[in-house]
């Protein structure tokens, strides 16, 4: 998570740097920005394992021996079980849902960073180094 503060260089005063309400608001906005852009790319990084699963169960669909035989497939919280046609189609249905939603969920984190770096702009280019807006290292 990036870091928002105001720092006082050792050669500075406390008169030196002022705060406005507008810059306050710009340092909360990007704050806000921040976090949900750490949220959206949580949801991606899960929306990705979702979609690899669903890949690798169309992959284990091939190594059904017996095509007859229904298949547990999972509707919100409980198995249901299909036939094979039934089941592929199932999984092509939720796989491109989940791509649909990775595609929205990344348009959105490329709108949020877009904005973050014009806040970022404007708010290093009045305090300088006396703030820190960059992703804390873990």
């Amino acid at each position: 998570m990036a870091s928002v503060a105001v720092a006082k260089d050792s050669l500075e005063s406390d008169s030196d740097i002022h705060i406005t309400l507008e810059d306050q608001q710009k340092i909360n906005r990007f704050a806000r920005h921040n976090a949900k852009w750490e949220e959206l790319r949580d949801d991606l990084k899960n929306k990705k394992g979702d979609l690899q699963n669903l890949e690798d169960a169309s992959d284990d669909l091939l190594l059904v021996d017996d095509e007859s035989a229904p298949i547990p497939f999972v509707v919100g919280e409980v198995f249901v079980h299909f036939n094979m046609e039934e089941t592929k189609e199932k999984l092509e249905e939720a796989k491109n849902k989940v791509k649909k939603d990775i595609e929205t969920i990344e348009a959105e984190c490329t709108n949020i960073k877009a904005m973050m770096s014009d806040l970022k702009t404007q708010l290093y280019a009045k305090f300088g180094n006396s703030i820190n807006l960059e992703a804390e290292e873990e």
